[in-house]
């Protein structure tokens, strides 16, 4: 999968393909098979295949809202295509920025500068919910319109449900913020995760028996806050058991949220390692305590969930 950052990125070799538009946060269920429905349509034209994405996301740059935070950043939205079969990982990402002057553009203006003159889609694949332009008021029916005009095919899928419930991204972070971790994975597809470059911290959990491998989220806001059972997932060390904090670290009056991970009988060193850490279980929401001692004995009962959850003993 090539990404394009940027409209002024395209090239002559990306026209011709077929698209699909949209956040693709959490790149759930639904998403994945408008994924599918694209590779059959591409296959049918014999072209390239292209998701187009944006950042910031819409909402993000209409409100400073926090209280709709991101399912992923870019790169966790990268590696989860990238970690699909061919069937669902598209040849292309192209990655616009979502701006004033995109904002701006009308329907009929978004078809004709972008779809039309800078990509030549063949076909475009596409909910049947999807709105777009300004104001939202490109629909289906524009699309169709100009499909039959200028020669492109558009194809539509119906919503994902699971158990008579729409699949969508709010749906998963509410469920995420409502501590429901095993709904939001019949939704997803696979355990919630996040992925990161290991960073160096403070390393004062080494200095009460608990060392971390310390994620930057790159996020302005995350759906998850507190202590969880996790596993951490990268082609170097395959998969580790452990439990994670999601907070800002109130003992230590940390402002930044960060995600901290002590994998349970491990003593590699991963710094600078890429990651990923799949949420299994929530333990506790994140607390303030009065010393350090208080801290490390909260953590020894959290650390003894966490291994009962994975099935290991508790010996350490």
């Amino acid at each position: 999968m090539h990404l394009i950052r940027g409209f002024h990125n395209l090239k002559p070799k990306h026209k011709g393909c077929a698209l699909t538009i949209g956040n693709f946060d959490g790149i759930h269920l639904g998403h994945q098979a408008l994924l599918k429905l694209l590779t059959e349509i591409a296959d049918k034209h014999h072209a390239k295949r292209c998701l187009m994405s944006f950042d910031p996301l819409p909402h993000e740059f209409f409100s400073s809202d926090h209280n709709r935070p991101r399912l992923m950043n870019t790169r966790d939205k990268l590696v989860a295509l990238a970690s699909y079969s061919p069937v669902l990982c598209p040849d292309y990402l192209l990655l616009m920025k979502f701006n004033k002057e995109l904002s701006s553009m009308t329907a009929a203006e978004f078809i004709e500068k972008i779809l039309i003159d800078a990509l030549a889609i063949k076909a475009l694949v596409i909910g049947d919910d999807f709105q777009f332009g300004r104001d939202r008021k490109g629909n289906l029916s524009l699309l169709q319109e100009y499909g039959a005009k200028y020669g492109f095919e558009v194809a539509t899928l119906s919503t994902h449900h699971i158990d008579e419930t729409r699949v969508s991204s709010t749906r998963i972070r509410n469920a995420l913020i409502e501590n429901q971790l095993d709904a939001t994975k019949k939704m997803l597809g696979r355990p919630y995760q996040i992925c990161g470059r290991v960073a160096h911290g403070d390393k004062r959990g080494r200095t009460i028996g608990f060392p971390t491998a310390n994620i930057h989220l790159h996020r302005p806001s995350t759906p998850l806050y507190g202590v969880y059972s996790v596993t951490m997932h990268s082609s170097t060390l395959g998969t580790v058991k452990g439990i994670a904090n999601v907070g800002r670290r109130p003992t230590v009056d940390g402002i930044r949220v960060q995600l901290e991970v002590h994998l349970f009988d491990f003593n590699k060193d991963i710094y600078g390692q890429n990651v990923c850490i799949a949420f299994h279980h929530k333990i506790r929401d994140e607390e303030k305590f009065e010393s350090f001692d208080d801290l490390k004995n909260q953590i020894q009962l959290d650390c003894h969930k966490a291994r009962e959850f994975h099935g290991l003993t508790n010996n350490k």
